[in-house]
């Protein structure tokens, strides 16, 4: 018996030693990608709310501004959970502002058709007195894409230097990290991680940023523009891209893909 025994031993040592020198890994779990372009036009699957839209540039969608405001992309088919997305990027350059929102609840549907108030500028730019109390009003009526900034989270893409603004930070709610390559108009590799209440984001492999939804408010007093945190996010919610109204603001999106925890 104990000579079987150590028999059994010296035959398990000998597998496992074989399974460390053929370099064998763990199956990856695979990438479920999401349709951004079909028949050389932008997938049917998302739809456009508010302003702005997205547009085919060499096999990835180039968002393209509206003067009138922002708008969301959104991927109307199904909503996510606990789960992955992955979402390849590059900008036009350090300036540029994007972001992707995850976890909107299915409100958001009865806004598609909504357009928010046209956005007013003077000749330096900036809004008009007029057009910025008009925004602030859609901001609280959650008008249109407004509804996606309060009643879900946006992960920042823009190379700002304020840690709650910029490209992995949970906009105005969760700090990120300094993402590890700041060479704005090079592709990268966004992971956003669903699990529970955390939400978890890492770019180029690298972790940038870690928030609980179920925590008390990070910061207590928001800007009319950022997202009010009074409203309770669903566990499981619409994804989308966002457009802006600057034309600067130039993002590419070449893939969005999600899968499964484990």
């Amino acid at each position: 018996m104990r000579r079987n025994l150590v028999k059994m031993t010296a035959l398990l040592f000998l597998v496992l030693l074989g399974i460390l020198m053929s370099g064998a890994r763990p199956t990856e779990r695979p990438w479920r990608t999401l349709p951004l372009i079909t028949n050389g036009k932008a997938s049917a699957d998302w739809t456009l709310v508010g302003y702005g839209k997205m547009v085919v540039d060499d096999n990835s969608l180039r968002t393209e501004h509206d003067a009138k405001g922002m708008g969301l992309f959104l991927y109307t088919k199904e909503r996510f959970g606990n789960c992955q997305i992955r979402v390849v990027y590059r900008s036009k350059d350090s300036k540029a502002n994007a972001g992707v929102f995850i976890r909107i609840d299915e409100g958001i549907l009865a806004r598609v058709q909504e357009k928010q108030a046209p956005a007013q500028h003077n000749e330096k730019g900036e809004l008009t007195p007029e057009s910025a109390q008009a925004m602030r009003a859609d901001s609280d009526k959650l008008t249109g894409p407004w509804y996606a900034v309060h009643r879900g989270f946006e992960v920042q893409i823009c190379d700002a230097p304020d840690a709650y603004h910029r490209t992995g930070a949970i906009y105005s709610l969760a700090q990120a990290a300094p993402a590890p390559n700041l060479n704005a108009t090079e592709w990268k590799t966004m992971v956003i991680t669903l699990k529970g209440t955390l939400v978890l984001v890492e770019v180029d492999g690298r972790s940038i940023t870690t928030f609980d939804s179920a925590g008390k408010d990070p910061r207590g007093k928001h800007e009319w523009y950022e997202p009010k945190y009074d409203f309770e996010r669903p566990l499981s919610g619409y994804i989308g891209l966002q457009t802006h109204d600057n034309p600067g603001d130039v993002v590419y999106f070449k893939e969005v893909g999600v899968r499964p925890l484990e």
